[in-house]
């Protein structure tokens, strides 16, 4: 989900209660906070000696401990807020890709994409995922496409000639 994206669906449902489901059946608790929001330039070169760049906004996610026992989520009018506050600081690239960062005892903290976003008993529920990492490089590294839908082994191995 690209940044504009995310905007207008808060802004399409200002109403609802926003909530994260980081795992299937598992929702980051009602005593969220948005504790910071990053603007992330990307600078890389892969295996293949390839260089990219893209932008991100990540988001990150906390749980405040002591609202523990917190029931009603953040709405989405809230988090536009903030959002907008962000913006009106350091503009956002529209057109990057929102992540959100998030972890708790029980799941390591990592940056997660959005993965599906609906409305879920009157609740607007962004479905994250984790991103898997890969190989950017199949081509110059000799990895057979079949090879690479099956494994998730890195390519650059010692014997692969592309590292």
């Amino acid at each position: 989900m690209k940044t504009q994206e995310f905007l207008q669906l808060l802004e399409t449902n200002k109403d609802k209660s926003l909530v994260f489901e980081y795992a299937p059946n598992q929702f980051v608790g009602a005593n969220y906070h948005i504790t910071e929001v990053k603007h992330i330039a990307i600078d890389s070169v892969d295996c293949g000696a390839r260089m990219d760049a893209w932008n991100e906004t990540v988001i990150q996610l906390w749980e405040s401990p002591s609202e523990i026992d917190k029931v009603e989520y953040m709405t989405a009018n809230k988090a536009l807020g903030i959002m907008n506050t962000v913006g009106s600081m350091k503009a956002y690239n529209l057109n990057s890709e929102v992540k959100f960062e998030y972890g708790n005892a029980q799941f390591h903290t990592t940056q997660l994409f959005v993965n599906n976003s609906e409305i879920r008993n009157g609740q607007l529920v962004l479905a994250l995922a984790v991103e898997k990492t890969d190989c950017k490089a199949k081509e110059a590294c000799g990895v057979p496409e079949s090879e690479a839908k099956t494994t998730e082994a890195a390519c650059c191995t010692p014997s692969s000639g592309c590292c």
